[in-house]
């Protein structure tokens, strides 16, 4: 069978992978919840769900550096990866080892495009078009929630990057209702030029504290400065199951 990734290259398997090393954090999530237990043979140490997984699963590396002769050793006849959380050259060496599936999502739709497209290859379709079909009765309940005021959501500090456009927490945010006030496409620096009604700090890439919301609450004062989940914003994968109660939590406080 031959298979399309979400960067179009196709890739020719004669048998269900059995052996699949993930090097993407959410996706790792999601192929525990598509039932693959003994399929998945190594993981990165920021696969921390499940815990279980993470306490047990040989680690291969991080996200942005792999061990390559240990993956080697290993002999999967599948490695999946994704367009921004790992690299280009670490997805052309891998290419020389084994199969690889890469994921590129900035959207729900392709977040669950992604579900659908490894539920099929990895023998879990009935599995994962579950797992859709909950995510997506999941935002369906959130759309009365619509607050239609602005933020902007910073992942850094020093120097402050906004999630911008063409992002997946771009999509988030507006099926929250909220308008994301950065127009420039991916992470740019913050110019402080606007002033949103909410203000997001993000637990991650860069882990936000109470401490910095006085900084931000100084540079933007209209504004109600908020510490923000993350992961739900910005993990695709059956993570998104937990994403809509979150929202309607979140926009529930912000507009009190």
């Amino acid at each position: 069978m031959i298979y399309t990734d979400q960067l179009g290259r196709k890739i020719e398997l004669t048998a269900t992978p059995k052996r699949v090393i993930c090097l993407v954090p959410s996706i790792t999530e999601l192929l525990y919840d598509l039932g693959l237990e003994e399929e998945v043979i190594g993981i990165t140490k920021f696969c921390v769900y499940p815990e279980k997984w993470f306490k047990t699963k040989l680690r291969v590396g991080g996200t942005k550096q792999v061990n390559f002769q240990l993956i080697k050793d290993l002999s999967p006849d599948l490695v999946i990866a994704n367009k921004e959380e790992n690299t280009k050259e670490m997805i052309e060496e891998l290419d020389r080892i084994s199969n690889v599936w890469v994921s590129d999502i900035s959207n729900l739709s392709e977040a669950n495009q992604m579900i659908l497209s490894l539920g099929e290859l990895l023998n879990r379709s009935e599995r994962a078009g579950e797992i859709v079909e909950r995510i997506d009765q999941g935002f369906e309940k959130i759309r009365s929630l619509i607050s239609d005021k602005t933020v902007k959501y910073f992942i850094w500090k020093s120097p402050d990057l906004l999630a911008g456009k063409s992002t997946f927490i771009d999509d988030m945010l507006s099926r929250c209702g909220l308008k994301n006030l950065t127009l420039i496409e991916r992470y740019p620096e913050d110019m402080g030029k606007d002033s949103p009604d909410f203000v997001f700090l993000s637990s991650e890439p860069y882990p936000f504290k109470d401490s910095d919301i006085s900084y931000f609450q100084t540079k933007y004062p209209k504004a109600k400065v908020t510490l923000v989940d993350g992961e739900m914003f910005s993990w695709y994968g059956s993570h998104l199951l937990k994403s809509p109660g979150y929202f309607e939590q979140l926009l529930r406080e912000i507009n009190e």
